[in-house]
């Protein structure tokens, strides 16, 4: 379980989270949503680890993580799909899948053949670079290249951006496999989704949080959600 406990985090004098506390369980989804500029992905990168938190508590699966580096924690099993993808442009696919090799014992450096399963078309491209694949190609390649690296905890930071609705309703259908433990080389995974789109959100989570000025304004299970009420700190 990831466990955040009002955590603080500054950029020089600006205050971009506020006391968050968040929880992540296995075989769920638990959704982050706000506007733009409210906190969401600097909370994403806190859990990675790539911003320190200047107070409170990380742990994941009961083991304080607060200060570990961006790379111990994927040895750990977190997978970060970070908003923008951040493929290699002039890798090619497979030297982009093979990246997330990094975290993994040697016996473990091989992309499982599931991946393949669940984003086909990667399969008949692994040869071309990665920058000249579309744009909903290349967020199926950064999801493939993060359960290249056998994660427990898998973070998505609004992974539906710019990308076209049947690639949007592919990649729903791939968080629910994983969450639900429906794949056996993952197992029932926690998973923390970004998103701005409620509709996207409302069809996969179990949980949400609701981020407001860097503020967690509203969460719980999601079947106790009131639509009105979240939507108002979705509309611009």
């Amino acid at each position: 379980m990831l466990n955040i406990d009002t955590i603080n985090l500054f950029y020089g004098a600006s205050h971009a989270l506020r006391g968050v506390s968040l929880s992540a369980q296995p075989g769920r989804v638990t959704c982050v949503l706000g506007r733009n500029g409210v906190g969401k992905t600097s909370l994403m990168r806190a859990i990675m680890g790539l911003q320190a938190v200047k107070t409170g508590a990380i742990s994941w699966e009961g083991k304080d993580i607060t200060r570990l580096s961006a790379h111990d924690r994927a040895r750990h099993g977190i997978g970060f799909v970070p908003q923008g993808r951040e493929i290699f442009a002039r890798l090619t696919v497979r030297e982009n899948l093979e990246t997330g090799f990094a975290p993994l014992p040697r016996g473990k450096r091989t992309i499982p053949d599931d991946v393949f399963e669940l984003f086909p078309v990667l399969k008949t491209m692994l040869h071309r670079r990665g920058g000249d694949l579309s744009g909903g190609q290349q967020q199926q390649l950064a999801i493939a290249r993060a359960l290249v690296t056998r994660p427990r905890l898998l973070i998505l930071d609004e992974p539906t951006e710019g990308i076209q609705p049947s690639i949007i309703k592919d990649i729903g259908r791939v968080i629910r496999l994983l969450a639900d433990g429906k794949l056996a080389e993952w197992g029932n995974m926690a998973v923390v989704l970004v998103e701005q789109y409620f509709d996207f959100a409302k069809e996969l989570a179990d949980d949400f949080a609701v981020m407001d000025r860097g503020e967690v304004v509203l969460s719980g299970q999601a079947a106790t959600m009131v639509e009105d009420d979240v939507r108002r700190y979705l509309t611009v």
